[in-house]
């Protein structure tokens, strides 16, 4: 049945009311709306919420989950010093003058803060705009209509920045690949692609999608806010700044367009954000793959390839997400590569130093953090020996902490006795003459693992074998 302008723009209208009649019976707002079931009711309904993108973005339920996922993120002010608890009270004063502003397309967007972050990279830093509060609650709006609506385009074989997606979706789909015989693979290294995205294409490829004009433009204004560097402001002409809410989505967007490209030409591949691997059966398959897929790169999408750090490699010989790569009795195995392990290390040195002024509670917090949370991400990696080994000297370098915490003889033979010794081995303890080091290992028995893990320092290997998915 042919549906008429008028009863079209009638249906519009009671949307928000048939919202609320739902809210109502469910005790909740009703869901943003589920694009793949509207397209197979109604072509024309997807057609109107594209060409009228901005009216659903501007809902009063979208913002308020906007404000809820900012407020929860937390995370530092923007250049006008304004922090996520003041945002509340300056939403509530000029919500009004806001969405009008936005409305008519006279919403200017602030200038990002530059933070720098160091790279694994020794001398290299990772660039990010920090926006304000105000403009992190409009971009996280504009991502959370964009992202069901781009869900439907994004390929299978992309893994970052996506709902119900991650790295470990990702290391599957490599060991899959790499099990079907693919094991040469073109190790994509994209330089610095968030600050080099061409803006234009960017623009030209949303625009395929997202008819409201409106919303293209509010885009295209974050994209051009500019950046203050130490006080100065910097026009930004090229690239998207790298942490506001809505940078993931527009480089998972940017992206697709070397998706579909792949996925045209027959490849596997797996993609996590911009770091990308093309699998192959044979080393000289790689090599044509990459020679093939560099014009496309650089001469569709405008993108600069890393020419040093992109390589045809046996799988291997390769570094994905942290992990690497072994074949065992014929399968595809992962383990941690040897840069995480030493990046692991150093965060442990750091954290159970024994002059950082830490107090004991607040090291015995940090360290059960770090370390559940290092292990939750390798937890399909092949590590037993590995974490025995970083126990055993995790626990020796607690030991040093506390000895010198100790100090003085009396509190030394105090704490030894408190711990179980005899009183002439507490003396004889007490009393060495030892240095620090070669003390923690000596107390390697008294000052025991089921002790120090009563204290707060959880055994990694023991955390392991409870969450390892291997």
């Amino acid at each position: 049945m042919n549906v008429t302008e008028s009863r079209f723009e009638n249906r519009q209208l009671h949307l928000e009311d048939y919202l609320q009649m739902v809210s109502a019976e469910q005790k909740e707002y009703a869901e943003v709306f589920d694009y793949s079931k509207i397209t197979e009711k109604s072509g024309v309904i997807t057609d109107y919420w594209t060409d009228n993108l901005l009216d659903l973005i501007l809902r009063k339920e979208n913002l308020n989950n906007a404000y809820k996922q900012v407020k929860s993120n937390k995370g530092a002010g923007g250049m006008d010093g304004m922090q996520v608890d003041e945002l509340l009270p300056y939403l509530r004063e000029n919500q009004n003058t806001l969405m009008q502003e936005i409305r008519i397309g006279k919403y200017k967007p602030n200038p990002v803060r530059r933070v720098e972050i160091p790279k694994e990279t020794k001398g290299e830093f990772r660039k990010l705009g920090v926006p304000t509060v105000v403009d992190r609650v409009i971009q996280q709006a504009i991502a959370q209509e964009l992202t069901p609506i781009y869900e439907e385009q994004f390929s299978g074989n992309s893994f970052g920045f996506r709902p119900k997606r991650g790295a470990h979706d990702a290391l599957r789909q490599c060991q899959k690949n790499v099990n079907d015989g693919y094991a040469y693979v073109v190790d994509m290294d994209l330089e610095k692609f968030f600050d080099t995205v061409c803006q234009s294409k960017l623009i030209e490829v949303l625009s395929r999608t997202i008819k409201d004009g409106r919303v293209v433009s509010l885009i295209h204004k974050y994209l051009n806010a500019g950046v203050l560097v130490n006080g100065m402001f910097e026009k930004t002409g090229i690239g998207m700044p790298q942490g506001g809410p809505l940078s993931p989505l527009l480089s998972n967007i940017m992206l697709n367009e070397l998706d579909r490209e792949l996925e045209c030409r027959g490849h596997r591949f797996v993609r996590y954000a911009d770091d990308c691997m093309i699998f192959c059966k044979s080393r000289k398959s790689a090599e044509r793959t990459l020679d093939n897929i560099l014009p496309f790169l650089e001469g569709k999408l405008f993108l600069k390839v890393n020419r040093e750090k992109t390589m045809v490699a046996h799988i291997s010989k390769v570094k994905y997400l942290g992990y690497a790569f072994y074949r065992y009795k014929g399968k595809c195995r992962l383990r941690v590569h040897p840069k995480s392990v030493t990046k692991m290390r150093d965060k442990i040195r750091e954290l159970t130093d024994r002059s950082n002024g830490m107090s004991n509670a607040k090291r015995e917090e940090k360290y059960q953090q770090y370390v559940k949370g290092w292990i939750n991400y390798f937890k399909l990696a092949d590590m037993k020996n590995l974490l025995g080994e970083m126990d055993e000297w995790a626990r020796r370098r607690i030991r040093a902490v506390y000895w010198k915490q100790w100090k003085k003889i009396r509190t030394k033979y105090r704490m030894l006795k408190a711990l179980g010794l005899e009183h002439w081995k507490a003396i004889e303890l007490a009393n060495s003459r030892k240095g620090i080091w070669r003390m923690a290992k000596a107390l390697n028995q008294t000052f025991s693992k089921k002790i120090i893990a009563k204290l707060g320092y959880t055994s990694m290997l023991d955390y392991y074998l409870v969450v390892c998915e291997n």
